[in-house]
């Protein structure tokens, strides 16, 4: 009844004469490993085969598909989805094809040098948003460091407004999070610039910054993107303050952020105070007597669950 309740009300349809509104979401969620089941070439994928020691088989890959298709409706087909820890794009229009969103999104992508092979990728309701550029920034990290991702940013139109999205799967805290935080802010730097050059451009762009940071709002990287941009996603945005589950304790890798003009506009407007990290049932587990998300896999153990990720969103309104 909850749920329902929730879908009428994202979806609702207001109108007032010519002040006609919707309330959609826009929704990033690390999906944990989406690969496919063939071995790529130039991929370090192994561990991703039927014949490897986690078994990933057709049958359990469609299954992650279903499951990320859950998600996704329980999250109101939002207007925009960021995804990380995705192979490649047929895996992305895997998820669209087999879920609600077949007939109302497409997909934006790029193959980006990580070393294992995963990517970032945007879904985009079309039928609300036309799509009128792309890209993707590379950002090289210090020898004998290999390859990261790509920052995926995509530029659409709405009207007459204009909204640039950019998803973000900053470099692992591997190694200790004072020994890999540079990394990190190699990806903050660039990604600022980036910003500040579409800000230069267009003072009043609307952008939506999104991704899995792999730091917390307070530490150094992030912090330069929340000079430009307005974060939404904190610990109180969700039940269990955080995204992700390290070592019993939770915390905000899954961000959003948006620059103070998509707070402002009076035409598509993200909302302030509605940044939410999601916790259905349906996405925890139990570990050791504590609760966490119910991820994929354990280890090399299928556990058959979503992610080890909470989605988060937040709400935009629009006229």
């Amino acid at each position: 009844m909850q749920l329902a309740y929730a879908l009428l009300l994202s979806t609702i349809f207001i109108s007032f004469g010519s002040n006609a509104q919707t309330y959609r979401t826009i929704a990033f969620y690390n999906v944990e490993n989406l690969f496919d089941t063939l071995d790529t070439p130039n991929k370090n994928d192994v561990e991703y085969l039927p014949t490897a020691k986690k078994e990933w088989t057709s049958e359990r890959y469609f299954e992650k598909i279903t499951h990320i298709n859950e998600v996704m409706d329980s999250l109101c087909s939002p207007l925009l989805v960021g995804l990380c820890e995705i192979e490649n794009r047929r895996v992305v229009e895997d998820i669209v094809a087999n879920g609600s969103m077949k007939n109302t999104h497409n997909v934006v992508h790029f193959e980006s040098a990580d070393a294992r092979g995963i990517d970032n990728a945007l879904l985009y309701d079309s039928t609300v948003l036309e799509l009128v550029d792309k890209g993707a920034i590379r950002f090289a990290m210090p020898a004998p460091d290999t390859p990261t991702r790509d920052i995926l940013w995509a530029k659409f139109k709405h009207g007459e407004e204009y909204i640039i999205a950019m998803v973000n799967h900053w470099p692992s805290r591997r190694g200790g999070r004072a020994e890999s935080e540079p990394k990190r802010m190699i990806a903050a730097a660039s990604a600022k610039e980036f910003i500040s050059a579409q800000m230069d451009s267009h003072k009043d762009i609307q952008i939506v910054f999104m991704g899995d940071l792999n730091d917390y709002p307070e530490n150094r990287a992030p912090s330069l993107i929340s000079e430009m941009l307005v974060p939404l996603i904190s610990k109180k945005s969700g039940e269990f303050g955080g995204s992700h589950n390290y070592r019993q304790e939770w915390g905000v890798l899954d961000h959003i952020m948006v620059s103070k003009s998509f707070l402002q506009n009076k035409g598509m407007k993200a909302l302030k105070k509605s940044g939410k990290i999601h916790s259905p049932q349906f996405l925890l587990g139990e570990y050791r007597g504590n609760i966490v998300p119910n991820r994929t896999y354990g280890g090399a153990k299928y556990l058959g669950g979503y992610s080890d990720h909470l989605p988060v969103t937040i709400e935009v309104r629009i006229k």
